[in-house]
């Protein structure tokens, strides 16, 4: 399998958050539209689907500068406070102190051509932090803008919709009755960075094609109302092996994944149940909600039993049975990940 990385610029909010498996299946219904994106039909590309993935999506992370070097913005670790910073200088009360604050920390910032030797010796920043890491560069009144409302990387904004009743020309209620959506708002100009697994035949070419008529016609919930556009900036190869540790342990994921049974000896992650629906024509059909899926979060730890699990870079298993009105139906239930060594 080959992993690449591709850069995505924001355009507008988004309704549904950029998590790998809802990516996943943007990508199926492209294929399934679109015989000659991927030179095979949606069906032959799932034939094999829970032995080889023919791709594998990761949630979308932040990108940031400073100066000529690149660095990633990924979610902190669902480990244990003191297995990701260093608290032996503290004692309790310090670090019941202190406890909200770490907390507050979400992202872990990791260089692109740099390894991981240890979690404790990255830098952790909230919200507040990365903004300010994030306008490092851009033009002092897009900041201005910006900070006036939030000085945060991350809002969520509160979008009203009103429903007209024609026979009185004004809101009303019951289905008439106002009401609001949130959506998350991204820094002006932020970059995402979102790792891709590929296995021949598919090309990148056709997923990079794929990408773009996302961003084009809208991502998730909303889209038709101008929610979940961004351009693809840039697409390159990239080894996750690289950024991680070298003789890893364990395995930090990237994406909402379902393990494998009885393939870890630990687990550290965030339960993430994921109440899917059909979309594109099967939005409308009897039953356009799916079967809950218990996932674990993107940003989980898996200390595997064998390590021969790191030959593959992916881990987890493919989730069916999701659909009552598609028996086919099937979402993604892999992860790729970032190879760690820590004393768990």
């Amino acid at each position: 399998m080959q992993t690449y990385e591709i850069t995505v610029r924001a355009r507008s909010g988004f309704a549904t958050p950029l998590k790998g498996d809802t990516l996943f299946g943007h990508i199926c219904w492209q294929a399934a539209y679109d015989r000659n994106l991927f030179n095979s039909s949606i069906e032959d590309l799932l034939a094999e689907y829970e032995r080889r993935p023919f791709i594998v999506v990761s949630s979308a992370f932040p990108k940031i500068y400073k100066g000529d070097r690149e660095f990633y913005a990924f979610k902190k670790p669902d480990l244990p406070l003191d297995m990701i910073f260093d608290l032996t200088s503290m004692d309790k009360a310090e670090i019941i102190r202190q406890r909200k604050a770490l907390k507050k920390r979400r992202w872990m910032i990791v260089a692109k051509t740099e390894s991981i030797h240890s979690i404790k010796d990255l830098e952790f920043l909230d919200n507040e932090d990365l903004f300010k890491r994030a306008a490092d560069g851009l033009p002092e009144e897009t900041v201005r803008e910006f900070s006036f409302n939030s000085a945060s990387f991350i809002v969520d904004f509160s979008q009203p919709h009103n429903t007209i009743n024609r026979l009185t020309g004004t809101t009303g209620e019951g289905m008439f009755a106002p009401y609001s959506t949130i959506q998350e708002v991204m820094f002006p100009e932020t970059e995402l960075a979102i790792f891709v697994g590929v296995y021949d035949p598919v090309k990148i070419d056709a997923v990079e094609e794929a990408f773009k008529r996302i961003g084009e016609f809208g991502f998730g919930r909303d889209a038709s109302t101008g929610l979940g556009r961004f351009d693809v900036c840039d697409v390159s190869e990239v080894d996750l092996m690289k950024i991680g540790a070298s003789s890893p342990n364990s395995c930090y994921t990237i994406s909402p994944s379902v393990p494998q049974k009885a393939a870890f000896q630990q687990m550290f992650f965030a339960p993430f149940i994921r109440f899917g629906r059909h979309g594109d024509r099967l939005a409308k059909a009897q039953n356009p909600f799916k079967n809950p899926v218990i996932m674990a979060d993107e940003g989980a730890v898996f200390v595997p039993n064998d390590p021969s699990i790191f030959k593959k870079p992916y881990i987890g298993t493919a989730a069916k049975g999701t659909s009552k009105v598609l028996p086919e139906a099937v979402s993604q239930g892999y992860a790729l990940y970032i190879p760690l060594r820590e004393e768990i």
